[in-house]
């Protein structure tokens, strides 16, 4: 029997993201903690999620929110002990959950042991696990990237991949310059040594039962000039992990930070995210001019209610990412990120009920940030905390209930990891309980919906029914196993009506709000819908 592509849990899979140091705090100390998590699994499994991510909890000076590792193979102390994360695994496994970990394989914190032992003047065994040019003077040195000088007593430069305290573990180049001594090939003993270590790091975790990794950058541990030349090792060294993953760890996830679907699946990866990073990751399709995007930007957004938008270049994008990957992986349209501004800039929760019911109705795997679900707001002028600059307003404390520090945290405010939304009226988990028309019951509905009717789920064919000059409502058809189901939405801030034409009829309506009425003639249907709606109807091909 041929053995699956990808883990088959993953068809169903709603994951969940969690910053820890902002989700619930245990202790008292302020700042969030795997115990803290632990005793929020009810909340979590509650909105249909059943698949943990959470950020970095390896331990680190924490100079980019743990995205500088000190030791891969333990756990922060601000978060717990070893015991604390089998505690975690343990838990969630006993819900039938599963633990995604955040993996960091391009780059260290440069007090890592090794980068320590890189940067002293006399050759060791970690000299080459570092990108480090030969000479620190060098006038006619020239090679694309952030090189630090100075840093160490070791004569040369260290590439640095994000801040400078973040040195670049040596993945050796695609295309070495030969008169760059220093750049090495992919094959060079050294790089596969740091290779290897990385392989066992990542077993290390997986023999811990954890269900696998969102890596971060994925794309980029290799160096080099030529794009073409750096995908084809990319693709070599991930599928050199898959060739024993798929032997020893079959039904775990790997989930990469890739932004390109087509290419992280061709890499070896099972998921990859389709993420608005904007022109320089090449997804200009999802967030440029002319009111393309469907997430809050600069530009117009498709769910603006005054802006008719248009939503076709997003699915032109979509539809060929999923054509290149189907069979062979998935694509994750997430609420959000640690990286990311929150939906909720500048939208209601009626805005962001129409939003989930797109992302809840597409063909991909729905990734949830913590507090999207109950519509936590974004903050534009925080201090930085850990790195976190414009990012930071997206990592306050989760918001539990009306106690002290909305059930976040039993320590003082100013010991807080970061402030709380100080408006009075925040969401929070306990009063959206209560509410059976808050956006956190919208959302466990629509999971609810999803999970069980087949041709809403991650698998299964998409058709767009709006015509090229047609944008509002967005109407489109979902297949799968032999059922349908069509969908609805109107973002905009007034009535519309839709004609179409479509085989079959419609049955009954799932959830929302509409009225579609057959025809005889051509075109064959036609839905009216008010403003700010949405509609999910059974269709009966």
């Amino acid at each position: 029997m041929q053995q699956s592509p990808y883990p088959e849990w993953l068809k169903d899979a709603i994951l969940y993201q969690i910053f820890p140091a902002s989700y619930c705090d245990s202790n008292g100390d302020g700042i969030g903690d795997l115990n803290g998590i632990c005793s929020k699994l009810d909340h979590i499994q509650s909105t249909g999620a059943d698949t943990l991510w959470l950020s970095p909890i390896f331990d680190s000076p924490f100079r980019d929110a743990g995205y500088d590792v000190r030791d891969y193979k333990a756990i922060a102390p601000r978060y717990g002990t070893m015991e604390d994360l089998e505690q975690l695994v343990a838990e969630t496994h006993a819900r039938g959950m599963r633990l995604l970990l955040d993996f960091i394989p391009g780059h260290t914190s440069n007090e890592h042991p090794w980068f320590i032992e890189s940067s002293k003047h006399t050759r060791n065994a970690y000299s080459d696990w570092y990108v480090w040019t030969d000479r620190t003077f060098d006038l006619n040195f020239k090679a694309p990237g952030q090189y630090i000088n100075g840093h160490a007593e070791r004569d040369g430069n260290y590439l640095a991949n994000f801040f400078y305290f973040q040195p670049a573990l040596n993945y050796g180049f695609a295309d070495p310059d030969p008169l760059q001594a220093w750049q090495l090939p992919v094959d060079h003993p050294s790089v596969q040594a740091l290779r290897a270590e990385i392989h066992s790091i990542m077993r290390f975790w997986l023999d811990k039962g954890i269900d696998g990794f969102r890596v971060d950058m994925a794309a980029f541990l290799v160096k080099g000039t030529q794009p073409e030349r750096i995908q084809e090792c990319m693709i070599e060294f991930w599928k050199d992990v898959r060739s024993w993953w798929d032997r020893d760890y079959p039904d775990a996830l790997l989930l990469a930070e890739w932004s390109d679907p087509t290419k992280a699946i061709e890499s070896g990866f099972h998921l990859d995210f389709m993420i608005h990073f904007g022109d320089a990751s090449g997804m200009k399709p999802f967030r440029a001019e002319n009111n393309r995007t469907i997430f809050p930007s600069d530009d117009a957004s498709y769910f603006d209610r005054q802006v008719q938008g248009d939503i076709h270049a997003f699915f032109e994008q979509f539809m060929e990412y999923r054509k290149n990957i189907e069979g062979r992986g998935f694509l994750s349209l997430p609420t959000g990120n640690h990286d990311l501004p929150r939906f909720s800039v500048d939208r209601s929760a009626e805005d962001l009920k129409l939003i989930y019911a797109f992302l809840l109705t597409l063909p991909h795997v729905p990734t949830i940030y913590y507090g999207d679900e109950i519509g936590m707001r974004n903050f534009s002028d925080l201090t930085s905390k850990e790195g976190g600059y414009v990012r930071t307003g997206a990592r306050t404390p989760m918001q539990w209930d009306t106690t002290e520090n909305a059930g976040f945290s039993k320590a003082g405010v100013e010991a807080l990891y970061l402030p709380l939304d100080p408006d009075p009226q925040r969401p929070l988990v306990s009063q959206q309980i209560q509410d059976s028309d808050s956006l956190l019951h919208h959302m466990q509905s629509l999971i609810q919906l999803r999970k069980s009717h087949p041709a809403l789920g991650s698998a299964g064919r998409i058709h767009l029914l709006n015509t090229e000059n047609e944008n509002h409502p967005l109407l489109y058809l979902r297949e799968n196993e032999g059922q349908a189901a069509l969908i609805a939405i109107n973002p905009l801030n007034q009535p519309r009506q839709i004609n179409f034409n479509q085989e079959g009829q419609a049955g009954e309506i799932l959830s929302g709000h509409a009225t579609l009425t057959p025809s005889s003639t051509t075109p064959t249907h036609q839905i009216q819908i008010e403003a700010l709606s949405y509609a999910i109807f059974e269709w009966e091909l």
